[in-house]
């Protein structure tokens, strides 16, 4: 069985074992995350799910990141919250983009499912399920992030609240990510990967770093302009 394993192993090409570790090291990062939220859950609880989501794209950066700056803002928090502008911003970039990153990747599959086409390019299909998708998911991020410290308020005020502040930084996050996908399918690859192997997601995980990278300005305008509140 071992033997196996590994026989499978070596018969993969550079880039699959590369894919492959990666994924294993977001995932595992993920893991570590996920293992140390249940025991110092956040004050936010949304951010229970964001950080473990940024986890399995950003990596060894996401467990710094959250170590550093997360574990700050954890209901049993024992250190002052002394984050200045940027690890707030980087904080409300991670929160629109785990939203992004989990519509992404819930579109993925139902495109490849259904064989779903438009105008005879799949690509295309991925796009508009992925970006409707990571709308609607960055929209009920940001509603959990808003509603519950105005719920006198109301719900409507949060879902427009929420509109307000997540469009333009979507916008931005899927502009990198659409951006990368299209080099992988047109220029990178003389046949794109399928979402069915390793190396698909592991340009997955470098679009949604490169739509963290391309969203960070959208959301320090916004949160400058008092649009969105820094986190």
């Amino acid at each position: 069985m071992n033997g196996d394993i590994v026989r499978k192993v070596i018969a993969m090409d550079s880039l699959t074992i590369i894919a492959l570790a990666a994924l294993l090291i977001g995932g595992l990062s993920s893991l570590i995350i996920i293992v140390d939220i249940v025991r110092h859950p956040q004050m936010m609880a949304i951010m229970n799910v964001v950080w473990p989501i940024n986890g399995w794209f950003f990596g060894p950066v996401a467990l710094w990141t959250y170590y550093k700056w997360g574990r700050l803002k954890a209901k049993d928090a024992q250190t002052e919250d002394n984050r200045g502008e940027r690890a707030k911003v980087f904080m409300s970039t991670s929160h629109c983009s785990a939203g992004c990153t989990l519509g992404d990747a819930v579109g993925v599959p139902i495109v490849m499912i259904t064989g779903m086409a438009i105008v005879g390019s799949t690509l295309l299909a991925h796009y508009a399920i992925q970006f409707s998708l990571a709308y609607l998911f960055g929209i009920i991020f940001q509603f959990w992030a808003i509603y519950p410290m105005n719920q006198s308020k109301g719900k409507f005020h949060a879902i427009k609240s929420a509109i307000k502040a997540d469009t333009l930084s979507l916008v931005a996050f899927e502009v990198g990510m659409f951006g990368w996908m299209a080099l992988v399918h047109f220029v990178l690859f003389s046949e794109p990967p399928k979402p069915s192997g390793f190396t698909y997601w592991f340009m997955m995980q470098i679009a949604m770093i490169l739509g963290f990278l391309t969203s960070y300005p959208a959301n320090l305008w916004l949160v400058k302009k008092g649009i969105k509140e820094a986190m």
